[in-house]
């Protein structure tokens, strides 16, 4: 059997965070099917062409599951797939996200690494 090779530079990881997107003409509510500090993979319910700009929202939970931490950047759509007629995945590209973010993000991942 081949070996794939991972060629990313930050770990991902498949996770249903709660995620909200805005763009000049949605506001969007939904959830991530995967993560890392430098982007995510979601289901979106509008068509939302690519190199769209992002504003972003994305809510990772904390050890006590009455407090969560935000993380917010910009983004881009790099990536759509056509689901049906109203439902599309995308890819986001985190092109501005500062570095404090991304750490909370990888503590995060981190953290779920721990778990298994």
């Amino acid at each position: 059997m081949k070996k794939i090779i991972e060629r990313r530079r930050y770990p991902r990881v498949e996770k249903k965070l709660p995620i909200e997107l805005l763009t000049d003409k949605y506001e969007i509510s939904t959830e991530t099917k995967n993560l890392s500090c430098i982007g995510a993979y979601c289901t979106v319910d509008k068509d939302i062409p690519l190199l769209t700009k992002l504003s972003i929202t994305l809510i990772l939970p904390k050890k006590s599951e009455d407090k969560c931490i935000k993380v917010k950047c910009k983004g881009v759509v790099v990536r759509k797939e056509i689901i049906n007629s109203n439902k599309f995945n995308i890819a986001i590209f985190f092109n501005d996200i500062k570095e404090t973010e991304k750490n909370k993000i990888l503590r995060y991942i981190d953290t779920l690494s721990l778990k298994e």
